[in-house]
């Protein structure tokens, strides 16, 4: 499988697993989904640790969910 294929089908199977996880929310699913966001890390050219960076950054400038606060657009 070419790479664009192979992240084409990791996508398909995030969007599954997503599918699933909301079905019947459990940790079994959730590892799913991270085994698929995983594997779409390494194919970018990354990595958990620089992931878990990015991730950090943007909760520091935009917020988390730990506050279980949303807020919503309106136009």
């Amino acid at each position: 499988m070419s790479g664009a294929e192979y992240q084409q089908e990791l996508i398909k199977k995030l969007q599954e697993e997503v599918t699933e996880f909301t079905e019947q929310p459990n940790i079994e699913e959730l590892a799913d989904i991270l085994e698929v966001i995983q594997a779409l890390t390494e194919l970018l050219g990354s990595d958990i640790t620089t992931l878990e960076t990015v991730k950090a950054q943007k909760a520091q400038n935009r917020g988390a969910f730990k506050k279980r606060i949303f807020l919503e657009w309106v136009d």
